[in-house]
């Protein structure tokens, strides 16, 4: 019996049209990222376990996916594991590789990454990220770039966002205010779940991590502050008046919301007090992009780490970056119906033919046309007319060049435009022309 092929949950394969709208985004993202003069690396797939454990929080470790050891000295080898987010291995690049490249580090990274969660709507095991960094300056000039960055890249997609921003400093000082300066870690992830369970489940969430019901209580008008962004912070300066960290936190977000107004940045900033990210590694700005015209979650997040490489032995080195979720950017272009006709962009012309004679005709031709930029194919045997037609006309293959005696007679091809139905003999030198 036949075994019925499957693959693994959270996980999909990719037809030659989502291929083309994959790569038309990875295009997009990658031609920005270019314009503030970003460098692309890659890393491998599989790190040691031991680069990996402890840089995402208990909830990210609990995700990783473990790879077994094989081979004669298998019991010997390091514990490897999948790639969770692309930032720790390009930390561990950074450390590793520090004598070959130039400070400040800026890089890009378009490569899958694993996660042991469960799938669900936008949620895979199996996705890509699309990862731009900066390491080795504290200057808020990156923070800028990156806001920049997000703006060009959903302006060029169509995909209106908000761009939601907060500080760990500042989270650092509401924890200092409510008297819970040493539960942060259990404040961030309790209060990163929030637009996911709610107010009631957060605060139970909080209770059960050990904080108390004065601290809970504390908390909650903080989280809740309203009013423009400069509002905010205006009630939060006083607020934290007493957490020279908290204040340090604001004084970082004002400059970077006056470098925006600076540079003319149009894009919708959102101060967002619940905003944590759960990932233990960060240390000032965070951030995370959302979709205004589709439920569905961040689709960008990212921000400041002041000493990830020191867990590689080279402390105090300052980086900050963000990651694009292609997957989910996927989705919302194919929810919202905005992938532009290029982005599915084939074949241009085929050559269906009669015999072998006009086969090799239509050979020399297809490779004049190709040599030009023209995206062409032939079939590859003379087989019955229908059948050709029927192979353009599945593929949405714009135009079909016939090729019989006559034509090889005249130095022409038969040109059919199959989207009007319409067909009009070409001379050679002025089939190019006709297709474009």
């Amino acid at each position: 019996m036949a075994q019925k092929p499957s693959i693994p949950k959270g996980t999909r394969d990719f037809s030659p049209l989502e291929m083309a709208r994959r790569n038309y985004i990875f295009d997009t993202i990658r031609s920005v990222f270019a314009l503030y003069g970003f460098n692309q690396i890659e890393t491998p797939a599989m790190e040691n376990i031991s680069t990996l454990m402890g840089k995402y929080g208990e909830e990210g470790d609990k995700l990783l996916f473990r790879v077994q050891n094989s081979g004669e000295k298998a019991a010997l080898a390091p514990e490897k594991g999948l790639r969770y987010d692309l930032t720790v291995p390009f930390a561990r690049f950074v450390v590793q590789h520090k004598d070959e490249i130039q400070f400040p580090f800026k890089r890009y990274q378009i490569q899958p990454v694993w996660r042991a969660d469960r799938p669900q709507k936008g949620r895979y095991r199996e996705f890509y990220q699309c990862d731009v960094d900066v390491i080795g300056t504290a200057a808020l000039t990156c923070e800028l770039e990156l806001i920049q960055i997000v703006e060009e890249v959903y302006r060029r997609l169509g995909i209106r966002v908000c761009l939601h921003l907060n500080n760990r400093k500042i989270l650092a000082g509401i924890a200092e205010v409510v008297g819970a300066a040493d539960r942060l870690t259990d404040i961030t992830v309790a209060i990163d779940k929030l637009d996911k369970i709610g107010a009631e489940a957060v605060n139970a969430e909080l209770a059960e991590r050990g904080l108390s019901a004065e601290a809970i209580d504390r908390l909650q008008p903080i989280l809740n502050l309203s009013g423009t962004n400069r509002d905010k912070l205006t009630d939060l300066r006083s607020i934290l008046a007493s957490s020279p960290t908290g204040l340090l936190g604001i004084s970082e977000t004002e400059q970077i919301l006056d470098l925006c107004d600076t540079t003319g940045v149009r894009l919708d900033i959102m101060l967002d007090l619940t905003l944590a990210r759960g990932l233990n590694y960060y240390t000032g700005a965070i951030f995370e992009v959302k979709a205004l015209d589709v439920q569905m979650g961040s689709i960008t997040g990212g921000g400041r780490y002041d000493n990830l490489t020191g867990i590689f032995g080279l402390p105090d080195v300052s980086g900050v970056g963000i990651s694009f979720g292609a997957d989910r950017i996927y989705d919302v272009l194919t929810e919202l119906s905005l992938y532009p006709d290029k982005a599915a962009a084939g074949t241009q012309v085929l050559f269906v033919t009669f015999g072998q004679d006009e086969l090799r005709y239509a050979l020399r031709i297809a490779t004049a046309l190709r040599r030009d930029g023209i995206r062409t194919e032939i079939y590859p045997e003379p087989v019955k007319m229908k059948r050709q037609m029927a192979y353009a006309d599945q593929k949405h293959i714009p135009y079909v060049a016939i090729v019989g005696g006559n034509e090889m007679e005249h130095g022409t091809v038969m040109l059919k435009d199959m989207t009007s139905g319409q067909q009009r003999e070409v001379a050679i030198d002025q089939l190019k022309n006709n297709i474009l």
